[in-house]
């Protein structure tokens, strides 16, 4: 199997996008020849293995010795200290310098990417510190959204689901999680994303996941995905950033405004039965759940079924320094997994008060 990396948008986008298309060209080359996805088989192969924490965190850890040269494969992949050349075997550092991943000090060099592992699989992204603007995130949010999408499809009737859509798709995770999930059914899985890097990353790891080549489109959030879809998942950043990175920064007032567009813009695209798992978190002030008032009437459409949980009640707190979180308690991880019977007509206004919520569905 040749895996190739291109970005395509939908057919009928195609004709007013030009200038945002990336299609197969003369100049692609196999997935197998990337040589950041043969730095991901050679470290599988050594048995790496590396948790990803939050930047607060391993400024902490490497704060503890500024001085520390690498020792080992983690040190130089994940925690991205300084490395001498002959820690890396030649083989493996030309792969970093022919993927231009590895900046040069005196007498010692720092790769610019890392890999992490998650169960099984190996993800690529940014390196430490994740500040550029397009920067390709993964950390503790990532685990925690893998572990919701598996405990939402394990509860939940799958055998509808054709395809799936990881929008503003990072590392591309979550998709990469729920279709292995669902192996059996083999949806086709669709990775959209406004960061060229991270799509060209996603593809890299559906590709040392074992996956077929993923549709990757680059757009704002469904502009050219197009609909039905089975299954959309997302885990969108949802902070208040000073430099408007993509990968951190939510929009509005606290943050949450990606995550409102996925829920509105996401629901007419639906099919019947179709799931929505979104993982974000929301701004708590004076004990209210702003996200979730947000999002409020909008579930109260009498075909939607929904579940809303606060999955950490404290994340990202050195965040209210930040003079836009001045009212802010804190800042809670939370989901929203949600069915739909039929396609929903977003004009149509719940008559009942209160959203049906389906523990029987979604709830352990």
């Amino acid at each position: 199997m040749v895996l190739l990396f291109c970005i395509e948008l939908s057919h009928a986008e195609t004709s007013r996008s030009v200038g945002r298309e990336m299609n197969r060209s003369p100049k692609s080359r196999p997935i197998e020849e990337e040589p950041l996805f043969r730095l991901g088989v050679w470290l599988r192969q050594q048995g790496y293995e590396f948790v990803t924490v939050t930047p607060a965190t391993h400024a902490r850890v490497i704060g503890r010795d500024p001085g520390r040269e690498a020792k080992t494969l983690e040190d130089i992949f994940g925690w991205n200290l300084l490395f001498r050349h002959d820690l890396l075997p030649e083989p493996a550092l030309t792969l970093l310098r022919e993927a231009n991943a590895v900046e040069d000090n005196p007498g010692l060099l720092r790769s610019r990417i890392r890999f992490s592992t998650l169960d099984d699989m190996l993800f690529l992204h940014s390196g430490y510190p994740t500040s550029k603007g397009d920067a390709v995130f993964f950390g503790p949010d990532t685990y925690r959204f893998a572990t919701l999408i598996e405990n939402s499809l394990s509860r939940l009737d799958t055998s509808h689901i054709h395809t799936i859509a990881d929008m503003g798709c990072g590392s591309g995770a979550g998709g990469i999680v729920a279709r292995r999930l669902l192996e059996a059914a083999a949806p086709q899985l669709i990775l959209s994303d406004l960061n060229p890097l991270a799509l060209q990353f996603s593809a890299i790891n559906a590709a040392l996941a074992g996956l077929e080549p993923p549709i990757l489109r680059q757009g704002d959030l469904y502009a050219h995905v197009g609909a039905p879809l089975d299954l959309i998942i997302a885990n969108p950043p949802y902070l208040i950033d000073t430099y408007g990175r993509t990968y951190r920064h939510g929009g509005g007032t606290l943050g949450a405004e990606l995550s409102r567009r996925i829920v509105l813009e996401g629901l007419p695209r639906l099919a019947a039965n179709g799931i929505m798992v979104l993982y974000t978190a929301s701004a708590i002030v004076g004990g209210r759940d702003t996200f979730r008032e947000m999002v409020h009437e909008t579930l109260q459409h009498p075909d939607i079924d929904h579940e809303y949980r606060e999955i950490d009640p404290d994340v990202f707190g050195e965040e209210l320094e930040n003079p836009a979180y001045a009212r802010v308690e804190r800042i809670a991880a939370v989901s929203l997994v949600i069915q739909v019977r039929h396609p929903v007509d977003m004009g149509a206004t719940r008559s009942r008060t209160q959203a049906r919520e389906v523990p029987a569905l979604l709830s352990a």
